[in-house]
Parts: C-alpha cells; sequence; structure tokens
C-alpha cells in the first residue's frame, strides 16, 4: 500500500524518524508502515551540528536512496525550503522523487532555515511558498508523490496568521497540511477543527520542544493523520553512545556495557548477514 493510499485511512500514521539504512532497518522491522527521514536528523549525525540549514539537498538525496535500497516502506522526506526558489524547489522534488521518496515536507521559512522549534525564525510570503507548492506539483512525475506543506508562521506571525497561511498552502495544491509548533492542546484542537475533515494533517512530536508531548492516539481524536517522531532516534542513541564512550574511556574495555550492545552475532543477525551471504553463494552457483 502507498503512502497516499494508506493516508485514505481513519487510523493515524506513525512515522518514526530514520536517518540511514540502519536506523530505517530496524525502524521497519519494528512494525512501522512509514519512516520520515529528517533533515535535522542527517545534520546531527553526519555533520554533528545543529538543525541551521547545513546539510545539502544533495546530502539528503543520498541518504534518501541508500534508506530506499533498505526498506520497502514508504518515506517523507525533509525537504526544507526546496533550497532556493520555485525552480529550485521544482528540481528538489525532481531528485528527491527519483531517489525514492514517497512524500516532500517543503516550509516557508526562508533559506537557510533552522529548526522549527528554535527560536528566531523568518517566513516567505505566503505567495511564495504557494507558487513553491505549485511548482513542485508540477514537476513531479508521479501524483503517488505527495507535497506536504509547512508553516513555521505561529513563532513569526502568530496563530491566527499560521491558519491563515495553512488555508493558503491548501488552495495552492498541497496534499498534507503541517502546522509546525503548536504550543497548546488548545492550537492542536483547533487545527484538528479547522482543516482534520478537509486535508491529512501532520503533527510533530519533538521531545523537549514547543508543542505539548501527545501520544498518538489523541492526535487521531483530534483529527491529526500522521505523527512523526523526527528526531527521537538521534537522542537516544546520542545519549547511549555518551555513555558508551565514557565506559570504554574510563574502563579500557567493554565488558561493563555489555548488557547494552549487541555482540559480534547478535549485530550480524539484526543486519541480516546469514541471509545475505547466502543469496550471495546462490548467485554465485548459477542456481
Amino acid at each position: 500500500m502507498n503512502l497516499k493510499t494508506r493516508l485514505q485511512s481513519d487510523k493515524i500514521l506513525i512515522a518514526p524518524g530514520v536517518y540511514d539504512g540502519l536506523s530505517a532497518a530496524l525502524a521497519t522491522d519494528a512494525g512501522f508502515e512509514a519512516l520520515y527521514l529528517s533533515g535535522a536528523a542527517v545534520a546531527y549525525t553526519r555533520l554533528g551540528r545543529p538543525d541551521i540549514g547545513l546539510s545539502t539537498a544533495s546530502e539528503m538525496a543520498d541518504t534518501m536512496a541508500l534508506i530506499a535500497d533498505r526498506t520497502p516502506l514508504p518515506v517523507i522526506i525533509d525537504a526544507d525550503t526546496g533550497f532556493g526558489n520555485a525552480l529550485n524547489a521544482q528540481r528538489t522534488m525532481r531528485v528527491y522523487e527519483r531517489a525514492g521518496a514517497a512524500a516532500l515536507q517543503l516550509e516557508d521559512q526562508t533559506y537557510p532555515k533552522r529548526c522549527g522549534h528554535l527560536a528566531d525564525k523568518s517566513l516567505i510570503s505566503t505567495s511564495e511558498m504557494a507558487g513553491k507548492i505549485a511548482a513542485m506539483a508540477d514537476a513531479r512525475a508521479s501524483e503517488e508523490t505527495l507535497i506536504i506543506a509547512r508553516t513555521d508562521a505561529i513563532a513569526v506571525e502568530g496563530f491566527s496568521a499560521a491558519l491563515d497561511r495553512a488555508e493558503a498552502y491548501v488552495e495552492a495544491g498541497a496534499d498534507v497540511l503541517f502546522i509546525e509548533a503548536p504550543q497548546t492542546r488548545a492550537q492542536l484542537e483547533a487545527i484538528g477543527t479547522q482543516f482534520g475533515a478537509r486535508i491529512p494533517l501532520l503533527a510533530n512530536m519533538v521531545e523537549g520542544g514547543a508543542t505539548p508531548i501527545t501520544g498518538a492516539d489523541d492526535l487521531e481524536e483530534q483529527g491529526f493523520s500522521i505523527v512523526i517522531f523526527p528526531g527521537g532516534i538521534v537522542r537516544a542513541l546520542a545519549r547511549t553512545a555518551q555513555d558508551y564512550y565514557q565506559s570504554l574511556h574510563k574502563n579500557g574495555s567493554n565488558k561493563p556495557f555489555a548488557d547494552r550492545m549487541f555482540d559480534f552475532d547478535g549485530l550480524n543477525e539484526v543486519i541480516g548477514t546469514k541471509e545475505q551471504l547466502e543469496r550471495g553463494a546462490r548467485y554465485g552457483s548459477g542456481e
């Protein structure tokens, strides 16, 4: 089932954040139906830097292609601002679609952007964003590839202005609507009330961010169709990795940490080493 068809269901879609083939494989094995390739997570892991527009379109596309090679699940990819004007946004659509993305998330920040839960963001005009959405719709090779329109206006222009922008983006042809960083439960409910019956809505859960952490079932009742947890895996792994390196430095051995990590055989089982070797041998034998 593709992402467009899945969103016709009343059941909310939970899309965990991933950033490479291993995280995508683990999330797939856990039973999720879709994944979210976070620009923030790529900046955190590939660059060791914050989400302030440092990741490039080519780095994201390369990562998308590797993930698509590892999992059959549909992937929502963070397309930031489209990396420029409407023509840049069209090129981003073509490149990401060829890399295997099922949906592109486009936002109305100026370029370079920053994390939606950081302060001091700035926005392009509503008309410029609407033009980017229309341009991306014209550029996509398949109608199954979705455009997720995100507005960061709550923190910049206020909640009412964010709703106005969202209406314009729906009119411009967005397939999914993402109003970033609601600050209260009342704002989440208002978004669901205004848009939930007309267009799929995406909610973003960021641990320690501006939006109150809300469970998937609760968001579904409020009218949301997708909930993403974009950076949770990186926060979990960073904490674990910090503990691991400190333990190794202190003890000169991994023995004290052994109960918190896979051993050699355990990891090979997770990544399917035996199956891959058997497949290679089968092709090598000419069968």
